[in-house]
Order: structure tokens, then sequence, then C-alpha cells
């Protein structure tokens, strides 16, 4: 069976999208964008209040990860890495959902973590499947049950960078 290649590469520009949105908001909100990889070779370069790209973890399988940013601001005391998932149409993302939830729980060393989820592809069910166990700290125990991860659609999460950094 042949793959379809242009409907992944869509899949991957609407996703690109999303992230530049997302860039977009922090950065009309004071916030530097920067490589991680930049970053971590001159720490003090850039200042304080960072939108970091393609950060590094190790996930749940012991192998290499990347998040899409981890948002840094000594001016509000927040450490968040923000994770953006696209799904425009029946795919393949939402089945994931439980992977990028427990690699938040058990891979990713912040506390507070964003997922932002938009697209109205989803299946029926899996954002609000992904928002329950985020809410309920499902499977977490006294290691990791101090975190707070919150879902949002792009437009929740607007109205939350507009509040929290008036």
């Amino acid at each position: 069976m042949p793959i379809n290649r242009e409907k992944g590469k869509y899949a991957s520009n609407q996703g690109r999208i999303l992230e530049n949105q997302v860039k977009s908001i922090l950065q009309q909100k004071g916030f530097k964008i920067v490589s991680f990889t930049e970053w971590k070779n001159k720490p003090d370069a850039y200042g304080k209040e960072l939108l970091l790209t393609n950060v590094p973890f190790i996930n749940i399988y012991e192998h290499k990860g990347k998040s899409e940013f981890l948002l840094k601001s000594e001016h509000y005391n927040l450490t968040i890495r923000i994770e953006c998932k696209w799904q425009q149409s029946s795919g393949s993302v939402d089945e994931k959902f439980p992977y990028l939830y427990l690699n938040c729980i058990e891979a990713m060393e912040e506390d507070q973590i964003i997922i932002i989820v938009d697209g109205d592809g989803a299946r029926e069910g899996a954002v609000n499947w992904l928002k329950k166990v985020c809410n309920e700290k499902k499977y977490c125990d006294a290691s990791n049950n101090k975190k707070t991860i919150t879902v949002f659609n792009f437009a929740e999460f607007m109205i939350w960078a507009n509040k929290q950094f008036r």
C-alpha cells in the first residue's frame, strides 16, 4: 500500500502554522524566541524571558524526544513546557494522546505543562479524555503528583496568555 506523503506533508505544515501562532502570541508578550540548542550553548546571552524551541527530553521508551516549546520567565517565575498537536482531519494524532500524557507525567521534568490541541479533527471523546486524565492526575503517584498539565485549544491558550502576561 503506497504511503500518502502529500497528506503527511500537509498535516505537518498545518502543525507548523499552529506553532507559529503560539510563537507570535508569546513574542508579542515580550518573549524572545531562541532554539534550545543555541540557548544551551550561551544561556546568559538571550535574557530571562524566553520561548525555547525544539526542547529535548528522554521519553518513556528512553529515546530522544522533543517538545515544541519551553517557556521560561524570570519575571513571572514560570517554566512551562508546551506541546502543540494539530489534527484537522481523521488521523493518528489523537491515538498518541495516551503516549503524550505518559511522557508528560513520567518523562518531562517540568511541573507545568500545556498541551495545545486544535484543528477539530480528533475523534469524538479523545480531547475530553485527555482533559479528564490531566485534571484527575490519572496514573500519577507521589513522585509526579505536583504536576499541572493543562489542555487548551488555541483560543483558550490565547486567552490564558492574555491574562497571564498583562
